[in-house]
């Protein structure tokens, strides 16, 4: 990754464009959580997470907060025995009645695939988990997530592939999306035995630990738009108005669709919307609209 390269164009005291290429995890982010957990490279441009008990894990948040962009990094994580371990990658508001767009990894048992898990919360409404095997070895080196979120979708992308897409469907039939609340992006590792690896069955072996995951290459591009600046309607309308001017963030290329149909038909393991025991026969709006 290069060396850290800014560009800030302001709109108001509220928003302003930022985009941080092969930025430092050092100089961007705080550790809010365990941060004699957390070990940065020389130059602040990698990072480890580490997770030495089941009550303490560690937490990377970013400085800034936005509405709208990308979000990106290079994971590699824990190798081995994993199980009840998750490892995490997303954004998130504060507050009540959240939103939040996920990226988790579950760990798993030395030999078995980790689960990739992603949901969205809009207005504190999620329970719109998504889940894939990888069809790599997602722990022998490192891999691009990404987060894009714009006002009309949000895409979930690894090593540049499209693996799902959620779009805004607010207006036009009543499904909640995120669009006013300024996230910061997280990356954390935590314990989760009750859950994590099928389904609780499989604890962590602690005589493993500590379990270290590695990031490498933060890549932001966002617009800025904070809650103490004023963020609100107004920076989310102009913010929209900037992430809007090109259909590209609109619609994915033929491409792109391809690859993603390729990937959920071949590596999805769990979709909410095909679940008839939880909507007892029925289907969310949104699952019956083209994605």
């Amino acid at each position: 990754m290069g060396r850290l390269s800014l560009l800030l164009v302001v709109f108001t005291a509220a928003a302003a464009v930022v985009g941080l290429a092969g930025a430092s995890f050092r100089d961007e982010c705080d550790i809010p959580w365990e941060p004699q957990n957390a070990r940065f490279t020389d130059d602040g441009n990698g990072l480890s997470l580490s997770l030495v008990s089941n009550y303490s894990g560690c937490m990377l948040r970013t400085k800034k907060q936005f509405i709208f962009g990308s979000v990106s990094t290079l994971i590699q994580l824990v190798p081995g025995n994993s199980a009840g371990t998750v490892t995490t990658y997303y954004t998130s508001s504060v507050g009540d009645n959240h939103d939040e767009i996920d990226f988790e990894f579950l760990g798993n048992e030395t030999g078995q695939p980790y689960t990739i898990h992603t949901n969205i919360y809009a207005n504190g409404v999620g329970d719109k988990e998504m889940q894939f095997k990888p069809w790599f070895n997602p722990t022998d080196g490192y891999h691009n997530y990404t987060v894009s979120w714009t006002a009309c979708m949000i895409v979930w992308y690894i090593d540049g592939t499209p693996i799902r897409v959620f779009r805004n469907y607010e207006k036009s039939n009543g499904v909640v999306f995120p669009m006013k609340r300024p996230m910061y992006g997280y990356s954390s590792i935590w314990a989760a035995e009750d859950w994590a690896t099928q389904g609780g069955r499989v604890k962590a072996d602690w005589s493993k630990a500590p379990f270290v995951a590695n990031y490498r290459g933060l890549n932001i591009n966002v617009c800025e738009c904070s809650t103490t600046s004023g963020g609100g309607n107004s920076c989310a309308a102009k913010c929209a108005s900037t992430y809007n001017s090109k259909s590209s963030v609109c619609q994915l290329s033929d491409s792109e669709l391809a690859r993603m149909r390729k990937v959920q038909d071949e590596y999805r393991i769990y979709n909410y919307c095909v679940d008839p025991k939880r909507y007892n026969g029925s289907v969310p709006v949104e699952c019956s609209l083209p994605q």
